[in-house]
């Protein structure tokens, strides 16, 4: 069969078959390119670590802490497209899924244009009441974002189309959007940063590129070949905006948690010195690269879950739901064993020595265990956005952000400094993450009894 015949078929393909098996080739499909992107990152880290200096580092730590604001954004009104259009599509809706993705992509380009304006005027004040940034990195990373954060425009609607494609069940071409933006910056960053003599800034450089690069594939595989996307029109916007930010709001909220809990502990690290946030720097680079799998896992389950609930087949979202936690655990427990083993390398490699090289090590070896807990709370969080409870979704991930890190964190750190501070994260995680999980298996008993009552 062609593509283009691929491309029109309307059957909702995620309501037929093993679930298991999608969600597997999802998560495959998904993570290549994820990971792929997270790898450019720890790249990009690498090389501003051949420069030399410390303060380098600990500036792109900074940096990255604020882009993640603007990522978690993004990714809330990704998971409100991929939900509202796979819906619609899994309801044998087509016009009403190109409806949608396209007030869903004009939402969101008026909401990443306002973040980023937003972030460029505050930049300054936020590395310095944020995260106590001072002196060369507060200045570095002031003058990083000032180059980067326009691109989240870009970057925000090429999400948005990725997450379209997933709804429509094209994990291939979903794939190829984040893929083509990570093969950019892999030959962009090392030639910025040292062919073009840019230095760190090169790195910023590097990411708006790619970024650009992403959006031309997005934008290719949900109009060009699938034809998903509709025509903007103030009236369908206006309708659309409630379905599509009653998902979205609270997803945006949601995913702001895990940023708003980074802010505070890279705060931490800054008080321990810059050796402790050049550490966190690093470990904010390894851990999305080692736990990619389970970032595309929970985004990529999302369009299954929606595709099956609109068609009202209830066991298939139950056993969705046991799939992606039986998937995202195990790999979880993999990676930790991985990185335990690691440690002292993943130091070696980016020249952090000392107390930043003891944080490193002691993260992989102890401070991953929280992944474990984490992993079940993306899961449960992506069941609540996709099934109609996003407001749940919210409360878990604030309720870590703040009762399940802050207190924990600065016991933590009290008692036993910076690895007390790695012990109260997992802490925090282990409550809210088994929470999560048992009630997303009672949401979704509660829904399959109302639809079996009927």
């Amino acid at each position: 069969m062609s593509a283009a015949s691929d491309a029109r078929d309307d059957a909702p393909v995620f309501t037929r078959g093993s679930t298991m098996r999608h969600v597997a080739v999802m998560t495959a499909t998904g993570s290549i390119g994820l990971v792929a992107v997270f790898a450019v990152d720890f790249l990009s880290l690498f090389w501003v670590a051949r420069l030399g200096s410390q303060n380098l580092k600990a500036a792109v730590g900074y940096a990255s802490q604020l882009q993640f604001v603007a990522l978690s954004v993004s990714i809330g009104l990704t998971i409100a497209i991929s939900a509202t259009v796979s819906r619609a599509l899994g309801a044998g809706d087509r016009p009403r899924a190109r409806r949608l993705a396209a007030s869903g992509l004009a939402i969101t380009a008026v909401v990443a244009t306002a973040l980023s304006i937003g972030m460029l005027l505050l930049r300054d004040p936020a590395l310095d009441l944020l995260l106590h940034a001072r002196g060369e990195p507060a200045t570095v990373a002031s003058r990083f974002l000032a180059i980067a954060i326009p691109a989240n425009v870009a970057f925000s609607l090429a999400m948005a189309f990725s997450g379209m494609l997933r709804a429509v069940g094209d994990a291939r071409r979903a794939m190829y959007v984040t893929l083509a933006g990570a093969v950019a910056t892999v030959f962009t960053d090392p030639l910025l940063i040292f062919g073009f003599g840019l230095g760190v800034y090169g790195a910023a450089w590097a990411i708006v590129l790619s970024r650009l690069v992403m959006l031309g594939f997005g934008l290719y595989g949900a109009i060009r070949v699938h034809n998903l996307v509709g025509r903007p029109r103030v009236a369908a916007i206006r309708r659309d905006l409630a379905p599509i930010m009653g998902i979205g709001g609270p997803a945006i909220l949601a995913n702001l948690a895990m940023p708003v809990a980074a802010l505070y502990v890279t705060r931490v690290w800054s008080d321990f010195g810059v050796a402790a946030v050049a550490g966190g720097a690093v470990v904010d680079r390894v851990i999305p690269l080692a736990f990619g799998v389970v970032f595309a896992l929970t985004g990529s389950v999302g369009p299954i879950l929606g595709q099956n609930f609109g068609a009202r087949l209830m066991d298939r979202v139950r056993r969705t739901m046991s799939d992606a936690l039986t998937l995202s655990v195990g790999y979880a427990l993999l990676a930790w064993a991985v990185l335990a083993f690691l440690g002292p390398a993943i130091a070696a490699m980016f020249d952090v020595e000392g107390e930043g090289a003891t944080f490193i090590v002691f993260f992989c070896r102890y401070g991953v265990a929280a992944w474990l807990f984490v992993t079940c709370l993306f899961v449960a969080n992506t069941v609540f956005n996709n099934l109609g409870y996003p407001l749940l979704a919210m409360l878990f991930n604030w309720g870590r952000a703040t009762i399940g890190t802050a207190p924990f964190v600065m016991i933590g750190a009290r008692l036993g400094g910076v690895e007390g501070a790695i012990v109260g994260i997992g802490v925090g995680a282990a409550a809210f993450g088994v929470g999560a999980t048992a009630l997303a298996f009672g949401v979704v008993a509660r829904l399959a009894n109302a639809i079996e009552s009927k």
